[in-house]
């Protein structure tokens, strides 16, 4: 666990931020355990263009993660199919140490839409354990394919109401 909380912050997501963030797409082992990513992860004019278009998004809620001024990661509140989503991703080197955890609590502070639901494939017991830190109940499960695996796989379904 870190134990300076004071030096983690989120900040809007900036275009500028978007190449950092692009290259934590790139590992293989996150993009396994993500397993619902792009076709091609690797395409950065793709990924680009996606994410510049959300910046200016009313519906979306982009945050870059931030510790030590060293960006870590990502957050961001979206909407699909009529329900509020979360998704986040953090650079592989700060996994197991609290960061998303602690990350997401300040999310959901600064975002009060409820219901809210996070989706984590089957097997990614570190997402779900912070989910679950959060206040995220596990309410059900649906499958999907996912490209990382180039399968179909299970996924769970948790839902914050408060």
């Amino acid at each position: 666990m870190i134990t300076n909380t004071s030096n983690l912050k989120l900040r809007r997501t900036t275009i500028a931020d978007l190449d950092t963030l692009f290259q934590f797409q790139l590992d293989k082992e996150a993009g396994f355990l993500a397993a619902f990513m792009p076709k091609d992860p690797t395409d950065k004019t793709a990924y680009l263009t996606k994410y510049t278009k959300l910046l200016s998004e009313p519906t979306v809620n982009n945050q870059t993660i931030v510790l030590d001024n060293t960006i870590v990661g990502s957050i961001a509140k979206f909407v699909m199919e009529g329900d509020t989503e979360i998704t986040y991703w953090l650079d592989r080197k700060f996994w197991g140490q609290g960061i998303a955890t602690l990350a997401l609590k300040k999310f959901l502070d600064l975002e009060s839409t409820r219901p809210i639901f996070g989706r984590v494939a089957f097997d990614n017991f570190g997402s779900q354990k912070v989910l679950e830190k959060c206040g995220f109940v596990k309410i059900g499960s649906d499958k999907g394919f996912a490209n990382a695996r180039q399968t179909e796989i299970e996924e769970f379904i948790y839902k914050l109401d408060h």
